[in-house]
Order: C-alpha cells, then sequence, then structure tokens
C-alpha cells in the first residue's frame, strides 16, 4: 500500500471510530490536546502521525491502539 493511501487509511479510520463514538473533531483534539486543525489533517490523511500521537488518539477514543489500524 502506497505511503499516501495508509495515511488516509489511518485516517479514515479515526474518523470512522470517533463518529461511531458520537464525538467531535473539537472533542476529539481537545482530549488530545492538539489544535483541530492538526486533528483534520491526520483525519484526513495529510500529516504522518507518530506512535505516540496513535496512542494519544486510542487513549481519547478508549480503544486500544491496534483498532486504529485494523484492516489498514
Amino acid at each position: 500500500m502506497p505511503d499516501k493511501n495508509l495515511l488516509k487509511a489511518v485516517g479514515t479510520k479515526i474518523k470512522q471510530i470517533r463518529a461511531e463514538k458520537q464525538m467531535s473533531q473539537n472533542k476529539l483534539a481537545d482530549l488530545c490536546n492538539f489544535e483541530k486543525a492538526s486533528m483534520s489533517r491526520i483525519e484526513s490523511g495529510q500529516t504522518n502521525t507518530t506512535l505516540l500521537t496513535l496512542r494519544k488518539i486510542s487513549t481519547a477514543l478508549d480503544i486500544h491502539i491496534s483498532e486504529l489500524l485494523k484492516e489498514v
């Protein structure tokens, strides 16, 4: 899978889980101590996020980090 597609797939997975939990992008960004613009770039696959960032996001979503990489 090309890098760009992988970033988009992970971002889409974050967005999907966030929506399932009825959480706004602003709320998730706040819980992670990120700017909303940063969360938007992550969800749209425009930035190569770090493992530590993925851990913050998974913690805020109350899921195991592996959930963000399933079926990607």
